[in-house]
Parts: C-alpha cells; sequence; structure tokens
C-alpha cells in the first residue's frame, strides 16, 4: 500500500485528466473561439454575490471549484462520451487515488447514501433494482441506525423502501438485527455521541455478514479521512464533492466494496427505472470530480492550514480589540474540521445581538454570511478568498464598536 508521499509523488507524473479521453476537440474549439468577455449574471438576475464567512453549506452553495476543476468540466462539456465507460474509468481512477476497492461520483452525498442503500438492497439483481422502493418481496427491508445518529440525511436511505430501526447500545444493536435486516448505518460525526464506536460497530457488522455504510459528508479535511475509514473496516463510505474537495456542488463520492459499488452502479443512470433516475450526474461532474480530487490531493495541506489559522486570527484580534467583546479560536471535532471562531459579547456593554449583527452583515456592501446561535456570531475562513479576512475583521470591528457607542 503507498504511503501518502508515495501516493503525492506519483500524482505529479499522472495526466491531465483530458488525457484519458483526447484533446484534440478541445484544443479546435479553443483555437477558433476568441475570449468572449464575462457577463455578471447574478448581477443581472439581481442575486447577490456575498462572502463566505460561514463554511461549506448547500444553501450558500458549498464551495468555489478551483481553475483546474473547472477546465476539466470546460473540457467535458466540448465532447461526446459513453457515461458508463467514463464512470468506470473516472472510478478506478478515483479507487486508486484513495485506497479503495471500488468508487463512483454521484450526485452528492445524499444521492451517494441512496445509491449505495439501493446497492446494498438489490446486488447486481436488476428485477430487484427495478422494484424497489414499492415492491420489496424477497428484499431485506431495515436498516439499523444509533439514536444519537438521526438526521435528516437519512431519508436518503428510507428512500429506498426502508425501515429504520433505532439502538442505543451494542447489545440492542445485536438484539434488533434478525433476517430483515440489510445495513448498518454510522453518521461520522456523530461518533462522539453514539454509544457504539467504529470498531465495535465495524465488527458487529462483519459478526453477522452485514455492510456498514459511514456517511462522512463533510469530513475533509483531513485529507487522511478519504482512506481511514474504508481501511478501518467500513464496507461503503461517502463524501461530499462541493465541500472541502471544492468539486461540483452537485456530486459526491460513494467508496467501497468493488461489489456493493457494481451493485449501486446497476441503480444509478443511465439506467432509467430504477430509485435512483433521478441522481444523474453528468460528464462535467464526473470528470470534474475527479480533477477536483487530484487537486486536493496534491495541495500543501499545512500550508492551507497556516493561511486558515492566520486569516481566523486576524478577524479574532479585530473583534477582541471592542472593549466587551471575547473571542474563542476552535476546531470542531470531525465534521467541519478546520479553524473556527466563536465570538460572543456583553450585551449590556454591546447593544446588539448575535443575530442583528447576522443580518447586518449580510444586508451590507459587500455581503458576508457567517452562522451561529443566540450567543454567538461564528466564522470560518476556508472558503474565503484570501484578503477577504480584512474585510470581514474591519467590519464586525466597525459595527461593534457602533453598537458599543
Amino acid at each position: 500500500m503507498p504511503n501518502r508521499r508515495q501516493l503525492l509523488k506519483g500524482l505529479a507524473t499522472l495526466p491531465f485528466v483530458g488525457g484519458l479521453f483526447g484533446g484534440s476537440a478541445l484544443a479546435a474549439t479553443a483555437a477558433a473561439a476568441p475570449a468572449a468577455p464575462v457577463r455578471d449574471y447574478f448581477k443581472e438576475l439581481g442575486v447577490r454575490t456575498f462572502i463566505n464567512a460561514a463554511g461549506t453549506y448547500t444553501a450558500l452553495t458549498g464551495s468555489l471549484m478551483r481553475p483546474e476543476t473547472l477546465d476539466a468540466i470546460a473540457y467535458a462539456a466540448t465532447q461526446y462520451v459513453n457515461l458508463d465507460e467514463l464512470q468506470d474509468r473516472v472510478g478506478e481512477r478515483i479507487a486508486e487515488l484513495v485506497r479503495a476497492e471500488a468508487a463512483m461520483v454521484t450526485a452528492g452525498a445524499a444521492s451517494a447514501i441512496t445509491l449505495g442503500t439501493a446497492g446494498v438492497l438489490t446486488g447486481m439483481d436488476a428485477e430487484k433494482a427495478r422494484r424497489i422502493p414499492n415492491d420489496m418481496r424477497g428484499i431485506k427491508t431495515e436498516v439499523i441506525i444509533q439514536k444519537t445518529h438521526r438526521v435528516g440525511y437519512d431519508h436518503a436511505i428510507r428512500n429506498c423502501g426502508v425501515k429504520l430501526v433505532e439502538v442505543e447500545t451494542a447489545k440492542e444493536m445485536e438484539k434488533a438485527i434478525n433476517e430483515k435486516t440489510a445495513m448498518l448505518w454510522f453518521l461520522n460525526y456523530a461518533n462522539p455521541k453514539g454509544q457504539v464506536k467504529y470498531e465495535e460497530f465495524i465488527a458487529i457488522g462483519k459478526k453477522h455478514g452485514i455492510p456498514t455504510f459511514n456517511d462522512c459528508a463533510a469530513d475533509v479535511p483531513p485529507v487522511s479521512n478519504l482512506w481511514k475509514y474504508t481501511e478501518m473496516g467500513f464496507d461503503l463510505v461517502c463524501f461530499s464533492g462541493g465541500k472541502g474537495l471544492r468539486g461540483p456542488q452537485s456530486a459526491g463520492l460513494l467508496l467501497g466494496r468493488k461489489d456493493l459499488i457494481a451493485a449501486a452502479r446497476l441503480n444509478a443512470p443511465p439506467r432509467g427505472n430504477t430509485v435512483a433516475r433521478t441522481n444523474k450526474v453528468n460528464k462535467e461532474e464526473i470528470l470534474g470530480m475527479l480533477a477536483a480530487l487530484e487537486n486536493y490531493l496534491a495541495r500543501d495541506h499545512e500550508a492551507d492550514w497556516k493561511l486558515w489559522e492566520s486569516q481566523i486570527r486576524h478577524i479574532s484580534e479585530a473583534a477582541s480589540a471592542v472593549k466587551g467583546v471575547e473571542t474563542e479560536i476552535h476546531v470542531p471535532e470531525i465534521a467541519n474540521h478546520v479553524p473556527s471562531l466563536r465570538i460572543r459579547w456583553n450585551q449590556q456593554q454591546i447593544s446588539i445581538t448575535p443575530d442583528e449583527l447576522r443580518q447586518q452583515l449580510r444586508m451590507g456592501h459587500p455581503s458576508i454570511e457567517t452562522v451561529g446561535g443566540n450567543e454567538s456570531v461564528d466564522i470560518t475562513t476556508w472558503m474565503m478568498n484570501p484578503g477577504e479576512e480584512r474585510i470581514v475583521a474591519r467590519r464586525i470591528q466597525q459595527l461593534l464598536e457602533a453598537a458599543a457607542g
């Protein structure tokens, strides 16, 4: 098994993704077409753009793709390919890069959950793939989940026609397993809350011959998570493509056992009469996801981390310069594991609520999006363009000072 250093060294020798499929048509098109001025579509439509000091939220359109990803998407848009062949080749490359048996590009992490679940239920039986979720004859119908791991995204499991069985302890999990049990599902960021941790969860699945699925949608960085959980023994793992990997927002990765990925593909487009026919991922997103992953693996992650830390410190120092303001720099344990800032203040000294401050930041020029609750304004910088932290720091300091009177 190659180590990370060997992997990154190997990436440097890989051809640009376009080299897999030929580039003559693209080159001819590029030579013939003069550069056109870029239209300001959002301005034309009256849609406000903003500085993202919040993070990789779907409602805030996730992340910004890097130039290499945009190049791959533009390249893919110029030519026709067979969709299954593209998924085959890209899946092989991705699996090699992240040390998995197999991989596929999906229409986001939720799509990966539906496809992975469907693959577990149907195997390579096309007739079963045609029947779920409405006709479950001869198909296992229960997925076991820890009560603390319930989340709105598990609707993607229920889309396949199964019932979620909640448990709390390992003993309850063993007792709940029966002939109807299809899969054990795990929400990665809930690991600290659940009583059944990684190793025991996997061991129970292997003991009973039941596939285990780990939802790691927002759990990059660190980069090692891309292979940590499959190497740990989870049969399926999924990641969002449009968060830390900075790929297309409507793309994701499903990694894991070769037989289960093949079965997931049976339930995926271009096959029509399946539960996941709506989960189409196009050639542009498939190639864009590969380019994003290659770029992410080749990055200097230590340098990225130092940049985020310096940006967070700059905003923290500006906010805490206001009398009555306290700041806390922290790193979430699992999901969105990046330097983050929590800003609190004495509202008897500073007459503005966190929600009011967020709203003023949002409605200013430029607009700035932040998160938090009733007690604080919370900020991350990893989705900012370098230099935007100075705008955010200045605006927060000015608004807090104004509210302090």
